[in-house]
Protein backbone atom coordinates (compact mmCIF):
# COMPACT_ATOMS: atom_id res chain seq x y z
CA UNK A 1 0.00 0.00 0.00
CA UNK A 2 2.70 2.21 0.47
CA UNK A 3 4.69 1.73 -2.68
CA UNK A 4 1.40 2.33 -4.54
CA UNK A 5 0.71 5.55 -2.47
CA UNK A 6 4.37 6.58 -3.08
CA UNK A 7 3.91 5.94 -6.80
CA UNK A 8 0.71 8.34 -6.60
CA UNK A 9 2.63 11.02 -4.88
CA UNK A 10 5.50 11.21 -7.37
CA UNK A 11 2.84 11.23 -10.41
CA UNK A 12 1.16 14.28 -9.22
CA UNK A 13 4.96 15.90 -8.62
CA UNK A 14 5.79 14.78 -12.34
CA UNK A 15 2.36 16.76 -13.48
CA UNK A 16 2.31 19.38 -10.85
CA UNK A 17 5.83 20.53 -11.71
CA UNK A 18 5.65 21.00 -15.26
CA UNK A 19 4.39 23.87 -16.89
CA UNK A 20 0.96 23.67 -18.72
CA UNK A 21 1.68 23.07 -22.52
CA UNK A 22 0.79 26.35 -24.96
CA UNK A 23 -1.48 26.29 -27.49
CA UNK A 24 -1.04 27.72 -30.73
CA UNK A 25 -3.16 28.41 -34.05
CA UNK A 26 -0.38 28.30 -36.79
CA UNK A 27 -0.67 29.10 -40.60
CA UNK A 28 2.47 28.60 -41.76
CA UNK A 29 3.50 29.20 -45.73
CA UNK A 30 6.28 27.92 -47.71
CA UNK A 31 7.66 30.81 -48.68
CA UNK A 32 7.16 34.18 -46.76
CA UNK A 33 9.35 36.26 -49.36
CA UNK A 34 8.52 35.67 -52.95
CA UNK A 35 11.34 36.84 -54.89
CA UNK A 36 11.40 37.19 -59.28
CA UNK A 37 13.00 34.33 -59.14
CA UNK A 38 11.22 31.66 -57.14
CA UNK A 39 8.02 29.22 -58.14
CA UNK A 40 4.81 31.39 -58.36
CA UNK A 41 2.69 29.02 -55.98
CA UNK A 42 3.50 28.55 -52.57
CA UNK A 43 1.94 26.26 -50.06
CA UNK A 44 -0.23 27.47 -46.90
CA UNK A 45 -0.54 25.32 -44.31
CA UNK A 46 -2.99 25.70 -41.24
CA UNK A 47 -2.92 23.31 -37.97
CA UNK A 48 -3.47 23.83 -34.32
CA UNK A 49 -0.04 22.16 -31.98
CA UNK A 50 2.44 22.60 -29.31
CA UNK A 51 4.81 23.67 -31.70
CA UNK A 52 7.84 23.08 -29.79
CA UNK A 53 7.01 20.27 -28.38
CA UNK A 54 5.96 18.54 -31.34
CA UNK A 55 2.42 17.66 -30.13
CA UNK A 56 -0.37 17.84 -32.54
CA UNK A 57 -3.95 18.37 -32.37
CA UNK A 58 -7.20 18.02 -34.31
CA UNK A 59 -7.89 21.33 -36.34
CA UNK A 60 -11.39 20.20 -37.71
CA UNK A 61 -12.17 22.34 -40.82
CA UNK A 62 -11.87 26.09 -40.05
CA UNK A 63 -14.63 28.35 -39.83
CA UNK A 64 -13.22 30.78 -42.51
CA UNK A 65 -9.64 30.64 -44.09
CA UNK A 66 -8.66 34.20 -46.29
CA UNK A 67 -5.89 35.92 -47.50
CA UNK A 68 -5.70 40.04 -47.43
CA UNK A 69 -4.35 41.56 -50.17
CA UNK A 70 -4.63 44.73 -52.29
CA UNK A 71 -7.54 45.81 -50.04
CA UNK A 72 -9.66 42.63 -51.02
CA UNK A 73 -10.49 39.42 -48.75
CA UNK A 74 -10.23 36.49 -50.85
CA UNK A 75 -12.44 33.58 -48.85
CA UNK A 76 -10.26 30.17 -49.52
CA UNK A 77 -11.90 27.95 -47.04
CA UNK A 78 -13.97 25.95 -49.46
CA UNK A 79 -10.36 25.24 -51.31
CA UNK A 80 -8.64 23.88 -47.84
CA UNK A 81 -7.15 19.95 -48.58
CA UNK A 82 -7.21 17.93 -45.81
CA UNK A 83 -3.54 17.57 -44.19
CA UNK A 84 -1.36 16.18 -41.36
CA UNK A 85 0.69 18.65 -39.25
CA UNK A 86 2.32 16.45 -36.10
CA UNK A 87 0.23 13.20 -37.25
CA UNK A 88 -3.24 15.46 -36.31
CA UNK A 89 -5.37 17.02 -38.59
CA UNK A 90 -4.58 19.97 -40.98
CA UNK A 91 -5.59 21.89 -43.98
CA UNK A 92 -3.48 22.81 -46.79
CA UNK A 93 -4.02 25.21 -50.04
CA UNK A 94 -1.68 25.98 -52.75
CA UNK A 95 -1.63 29.58 -53.70
CA UNK A 96 -0.79 31.38 -56.84
CA UNK A 97 0.71 34.80 -56.34
CA UNK A 98 0.38 36.47 -59.29
CA UNK A 99 1.17 40.12 -58.33
CA UNK A 100 3.48 42.43 -56.52
CA UNK A 101 1.91 42.77 -52.91
CA UNK A 102 1.37 42.03 -49.35
CA UNK A 103 -0.57 38.85 -48.79
CA UNK A 104 -2.11 38.28 -45.32
CA UNK A 105 -3.29 34.76 -44.60
CA UNK A 106 -5.55 34.24 -41.81
CA UNK A 107 -7.01 31.31 -39.95
CA UNK A 108 -10.37 32.08 -37.99
CA UNK A 109 -10.89 28.09 -36.42
CA UNK A 110 -13.95 27.22 -34.32
CA UNK A 111 -13.72 26.98 -30.79
CA UNK A 112 -11.64 23.71 -29.45
CA UNK A 113 -12.45 22.05 -26.45
CA UNK A 114 -9.72 21.99 -23.78
CA UNK A 115 -10.81 19.79 -21.04
CA UNK A 116 -7.52 20.09 -19.19
CA UNK A 117 -8.29 24.01 -18.91
CA UNK A 118 -11.54 23.77 -18.48
CA UNK A 119 -12.38 26.02 -21.48
CA UNK A 120 -12.50 26.59 -25.29
CA UNK A 121 -9.97 28.00 -27.27
CA UNK A 122 -10.34 29.88 -30.71
CA UNK A 123 -6.81 31.37 -32.13
CA UNK A 124 -7.18 34.18 -35.16
CA UNK A 125 -3.97 33.26 -36.50
CA UNK A 126 -2.60 34.89 -39.59
CA UNK A 127 1.25 35.14 -40.94
CA UNK A 128 2.36 37.98 -44.22
CA UNK A 129 3.48 37.02 -46.77
CA UNK A 130 5.41 39.74 -49.08
CA UNK A 131 6.16 39.18 -52.97
CA UNK A 132 8.08 40.75 -55.68
CA UNK A 133 9.62 44.06 -54.24
CA UNK A 134 6.32 45.28 -52.37
CA UNK A 135 6.78 46.53 -49.28
CA UNK A 136 3.36 48.68 -48.39
CA UNK A 137 0.73 47.29 -46.27
CA UNK A 138 2.28 45.02 -43.99
CA UNK A 139 1.59 47.21 -40.72
CA UNK A 140 -2.06 47.35 -41.54
CA UNK A 141 -5.44 46.25 -39.29
CA UNK A 142 -7.59 43.50 -40.83
CA UNK A 143 -10.32 43.58 -38.96
CA UNK A 144 -9.70 40.87 -36.85
CA UNK A 145 -11.54 40.27 -33.52
CA UNK A 146 -8.64 39.62 -32.00
CA UNK A 147 -5.07 40.21 -33.45
CA UNK A 148 -1.04 41.54 -33.39
CA UNK A 149 -0.75 44.51 -35.79
CA UNK A 150 3.46 44.14 -36.16
CA UNK A 151 5.22 46.98 -35.50
CA UNK A 152 8.18 45.82 -37.33
CA UNK A 153 7.98 43.78 -40.58
CA UNK A 154 7.18 40.75 -39.96
CA UNK A 155 9.55 39.37 -42.78
CA UNK A 156 12.91 39.67 -43.65
CA UNK A 157 13.94 39.42 -39.80
CA UNK A 158 17.82 38.43 -38.84
CA UNK A 159 18.14 35.77 -35.80
CA UNK A 160 18.72 38.46 -33.01
CA UNK A 161 16.31 41.19 -34.28
CA UNK A 162 13.71 42.26 -32.03
CA UNK A 163 9.58 41.95 -33.12
CA UNK A 164 7.24 44.22 -32.01
CA UNK A 165 3.13 44.39 -31.83
CA UNK A 166 0.51 45.63 -30.61
CA UNK A 167 -2.21 43.38 -29.48
CA UNK A 168 -5.91 44.66 -29.99
CA UNK A 169 -8.93 42.97 -28.89
CA UNK A 170 -11.79 44.45 -30.57
CA UNK A 171 -10.10 47.00 -32.15
CA UNK A 172 -8.57 48.55 -29.16
CA UNK A 173 -5.42 47.85 -27.44
CA UNK A 174 -5.01 45.51 -24.88
CA UNK A 175 -2.44 47.10 -22.06
CA UNK A 176 -0.54 44.66 -20.23
CA UNK A 177 -1.76 41.64 -22.62
CA UNK A 178 0.08 38.35 -22.06
CA UNK A 179 1.67 36.99 -25.31
CA UNK A 180 3.21 33.23 -25.08
CA UNK A 181 6.13 33.40 -27.24
CA UNK A 182 7.17 29.32 -28.86
CA UNK A 183 9.66 28.26 -31.79
CA UNK A 184 8.13 26.08 -34.32
CA UNK A 185 10.36 23.01 -33.51
CA UNK A 186 9.87 21.37 -36.59
CA UNK A 187 12.82 19.39 -37.09
CA UNK A 188 12.66 18.65 -33.22
CA UNK A 189 16.30 19.42 -32.99
CA UNK A 190 15.73 22.10 -29.81
CA UNK A 191 15.74 20.89 -26.72
CA UNK A 192 14.59 23.70 -23.78
CA UNK A 193 17.20 23.55 -20.71
CA UNK A 194 13.84 23.22 -18.30
CA UNK A 195 10.42 22.73 -19.37
CA UNK A 196 10.36 26.85 -18.22
CA UNK A 197 11.89 27.53 -21.37
CA UNK A 198 9.75 25.80 -23.55
CA UNK A 199 6.61 28.07 -24.15
CA UNK A 200 8.44 32.19 -23.27
CA UNK A 201 6.05 34.70 -21.21
CA UNK A 202 6.15 38.66 -21.71
CA UNK A 203 3.87 41.30 -21.20
CA UNK A 204 2.63 44.06 -23.13
CA UNK A 205 3.15 48.04 -21.98
CA UNK A 206 0.64 49.96 -20.73
CA UNK A 207 -0.24 50.35 -24.65
CA UNK A 208 -0.53 47.11 -25.46
CA UNK A 209 2.88 46.93 -27.26
CA UNK A 210 5.27 44.44 -26.73
CA UNK A 211 8.85 43.53 -28.23
CA UNK A 212 10.90 39.95 -28.27
CA UNK A 213 14.21 39.53 -29.78
CA UNK A 214 14.11 35.86 -31.33
CA UNK A 215 17.91 33.91 -30.26
CA UNK A 216 17.09 31.19 -32.86
CA UNK A 217 16.46 31.38 -36.84
CA UNK A 218 12.93 29.32 -37.89
CA UNK A 219 9.63 30.00 -37.27
CA UNK A 220 8.44 32.15 -34.10
CA UNK A 221 4.93 32.42 -33.19
CA UNK A 222 3.61 34.88 -30.91
CA UNK A 223 0.07 34.37 -29.42
CA UNK A 224 -1.91 37.08 -27.31
CA UNK A 225 -3.72 35.96 -24.90
CA UNK A 226 -7.26 37.43 -23.74
CA UNK A 227 -10.84 36.16 -22.14
CA UNK A 228 -13.96 36.69 -24.68
CA UNK A 229 -17.01 38.89 -22.64
CA UNK A 230 -19.12 35.79 -24.31
CA UNK A 231 -19.41 31.98 -22.75
CA UNK A 232 -19.98 28.96 -24.42
CA UNK A 233 -21.77 25.86 -23.20
CA UNK A 234 -20.34 22.28 -22.74
CA UNK A 235 -22.16 19.81 -21.48
CA UNK A 236 -24.98 21.97 -20.14
CA UNK A 237 -22.27 24.05 -18.51
CA UNK A 238 -20.86 27.77 -19.46
CA UNK A 239 -17.22 27.80 -20.16
CA UNK A 240 -15.16 30.58 -20.40
CA UNK A 241 -13.42 30.81 -24.17
CA UNK A 242 -9.73 31.88 -24.54
CA UNK A 243 -9.29 34.55 -27.45
CA UNK A 244 -5.60 34.04 -29.00
CA UNK A 245 -4.02 36.42 -31.61
CA UNK A 246 -1.51 34.88 -33.12
CA UNK A 247 0.84 35.58 -35.57
CA UNK A 248 3.67 33.88 -36.84
CA UNK A 249 7.37 35.51 -38.19
CA UNK A 250 9.96 33.92 -39.97
CA UNK A 251 13.97 34.65 -38.88
CA UNK A 252 17.07 34.03 -40.89
CA UNK A 253 20.50 33.63 -40.26
CA UNK A 254 22.72 36.16 -41.65
CA UNK A 255 24.31 34.93 -44.57
CA UNK A 256 28.07 35.38 -45.56
CA UNK A 257 29.64 35.32 -49.49
CA UNK A 258 32.42 32.31 -49.50
CA UNK A 259 36.18 33.87 -50.10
Amino acid sequence: MNRIVSLIFAAFLLLAGRPALAHFGMVIPSDSMVMADDPRTITVTASFSHPFEGHGMELVRPRKFAVVTGGRTIDLTAALQPTKVMGHQAWKIDYQIKRPGIYVFYLEPKPYWEPAEDCYIQHYTKTVVTAFGDDEGWDEEIGLRTEIVPLAKPYGLYTGNVFQGIVKLDGKPVPYAEIEVEYYNRDGRATAPTDYMTTQTIKADGNGVFTYAVPHAGWWGFAALNTAREKLLHDGQPKEVELGAVIWVRFHDWQEKQK
